[in-house]
């Protein structure tokens, strides 16, 4: 997909369509360049020096595919303005596509893409090809730009059907997380709309989903507990702050390494290799000198969402912000091992960045003339 996109790249540029570019809300990019680079230099006193470079390696390739895709998508932007192309219209089917091979697959090859858990009282889709809570994640994301582009007008009726897909591969997943922030966004873009028929649909909608929700979020396993922590993982985080990150508090055990051997050991809970929270992993693996950074970089993303008069943007990254979050106090998220929720954080950051700069240097408008003939 990286090579993909840099012929398309490539191709807008050799065709006469010069790549200027002006960058805004630096520091943003800088922070998470500066967290990857602390990432780098872990890899000298990391437990498992190979795989936090493999880690590691994989952010640097997602993040170069992210800078390639908004530029490529910048350039399209203003120089053909005819196809309104706009993020939400390609994550959404992107992501439909993904789900929709889950849901096919399920009555396909059901042992494949079902996983049991607790006990195999329940039975999750994703199977072990990708955890239920960041397929979860995934389904959030493709109905939130399925919703922004009915609200566009954009092939309504399709993106009603992509979304109806995805809210049930969503419901299948049974990930109580992702379910909440499904809700949040429903609210958002209710608030938001100025479609009196189209609020009242949605919290109809949201309404005869209650039973759903209560059944999948608040009876399953009837633990209070795991229920208000949408996790269940309040011990596991409770011992790792108080037993493993006093061993290395400043730089951390590396890049997504939790202890000194290869998983976190306790006598007060389970063992766990990652620790279903990004914040308390870059805890873990850069420790508080990462954490700052980490703190510092997210302030600055959300100064340029603050900032951007760009509303199509601004819409779009609450759509995708809200459901990466939640997944980041649960799961992998942003900050966490290689997945979804990076590259979607990744756009996030980018998107306030790179912008079209009208003041063309000498090369580009020989360029720009020399297309034009």
């Amino acid at each position: 997909m990286t090579a993909w996109i840099w012929l398309i790249y490539k191709k807008i540029i050799s065709s006469g369509k010069p790549a200027s570019f002006k960058k805004e809300n630096t520091l943003a990019y800088l922070f998470y360049g500066l967290y990857l680079l602390l990432g780098l230099a872990s890899v000298l006193w990391s437990t498992n020096p190979g795989y936090s470079m493999l880690q590691l390696i994989m952010n640097l390739e997602s993040l170069a595919f992210v800078v390639i895709f908004v530029k490529t998508i910048v350039l399209i932007q203003h120089y053909f303005p005819e196809i309104k192309l706009t993020f939400a219209k390609i994550f959404g089917p992107a992501v439909f596509l993904i789900l929709l091979g889950f849901v096919i697959g399920l009555y396909i090859d059901p042992d494949t893409f079902y996983r049991l858990t607790h006990g195999g009282e329940e039975a999750r889709l994703g199977g072990f090809l990708m955890n239920p809570n960041e397929l979860g994640m995934l389904a959030v994301v493709g109905m939130s730009c399925c919703i922004i582009n009915v609200f566009d007008e954009h092939h309504k009726k399709f993106n009603i059907f992509m979304l109806l897909v995805m809210l049930y591969a969503l419901i299948l997943t049974g990930s109580r997380s992702s379910l909440i922030g499904f809700f949040l966004i429903v609210f958002y873009f209710v608030l938001k709309s100025k479609n009196n028929t189209l609020k009242i649909s949605i919290l109809i909608g949201a309404i005869l989903a209650i039973p759903v929700v209560v059944q999948t979020i608040f009876i399953k396993q009837g633990d209070i507990e795991e229920v208000l922590s949408m996790t269940g993982r309040l011990p596991f985080w409770k011992a790792l702050l108080t037993e493993g990150l006093p061993k290395q508090p400043y730089f951390g055990f590396g890049f997504m390494r939790i202890a000194n051997t290869e998983s976190f050991q306790s006598v007060h809970t389970y063992a766990g290799k990652m620790t279903h929270n990004t914040f308390i992993q870059v805890l873990m693996n850069l420790g508080f000198v990462g954490f700052t950074i980490v703190l510092l970089q997210m302030t600055f993303t959300l100064r340029g969402f603050f900032k951007s008069n760009n509303k199509e943007i601004k819409t779009f990254f609450v759509g995708v912000f809200i459901p990466i979050l939640i997944n980041s106090f649960t799961e992998f998220g942003i900050f966490g091992e290689t997945n979804y929720g990076i590259l979607f954080y990744q756009f996030l950051i980018l998107i306030f960045v790179f912008s079209y700069d009208e003041n063309l240097s000498l090369k580009n408008k020989i360029a720009l003339a020399a297309g034009n003939k």
